[in-house]
C-alpha cells in the first residue's frame, strides 16, 4: 500500500538561505534537542549516501531510526532521505521517504525575499501491516518546518 502526505510553509528568507540549511548537516544541529534527542552522523559529509542516526525523545513511538540521503539536487533545491533502519521499517514498511523542496514564493512581490518549503512523505507498507499506515503523519514535519522557519528568520534579522 503506497501513500503520500505533504506539508508546506512560507519562509521569509530567500530560497538560497533555506537551501543552505536543509541541504546540509546544519539542519541536524538546529533540530537536535527540539524534535529529537540526538542526531549522529554514521557515515558521510552531508552529500548523497550520508547516513544519520536519529535518536528520538521518549514517547514518540520509536527509540531511533537511521536515514540515508538519497538525493541532494542543488539545482532544483530538492533533498530526499529514506529510512534504512528502525523506525517505520520495524512496523512493516518497505519504504519511508521524506522529500524537502524549496521553491521561490510566487506571491513574493519584492523578488527573492521569501520561499516555500514543502515536505512530502512517501511510504509503502506491506499489505499485512496496512493498518500501520495510520501512524504516518505530517505532524513531525510541521514541527521541523516551524523550528527551521524560526531559526532562519531570526538569523536573517
Amino acid at each position: 500500500m503506497f501513500g503520500t502526505l505533504s506539508e508546506e510553509k512560507e519562509f521569509k528568507v530567500p530560497s538560497s538561505k533555506a537551501w543552505e540549511l536543509f541541504s546540509t548537516l546544519e539542519l541536524a544541529k538546529v533540530l537536535t534537542g527540539k524534535v529529537c534527542e540526538a542526531i549522529d552522523v554514521v557515515e558521510g559529509d552531508g552529500g548523497v549516501g550520508t547516513i544519520l542516526k536519529i535518536t528520538l525523545k521518549p514517547g514518540l513511538g520509536f527509540e531511533y531510526y537511521k536515514e540515508k540521503f538519497t538525493k541532494v539536487d542543488k539545482e532544483n533545491k530538492i533533498k530526499e532521505v529514506e529510512v534504512v533502519e528502525g523506525g517505520f521499517l520495524d512496523l512493516g514498511f518497505n519504504l519511508y521517504r521524506i522529500r524537502f523542496e524549496i521553491k521561490e514564493d510566487p506571491s513574493d512581490k519584492t523578488g527573492g525575499s521569501s520561499c516555500i518549503v514543502k515536505t512530502t512523505i512517501e511510504y509503502d507498507v506491506k499489505e499485512e501491516f496496512a493498518a500501520n499506515a495510520s501512524f504516518v503523519s505530517t505532524e513531525p514535519l510541521a514541527a521541523v518546518l516551524s523550528i527551521t522557519k524560526e531559526h532562519l528568520e531570526k538569523s536573517a534579522n
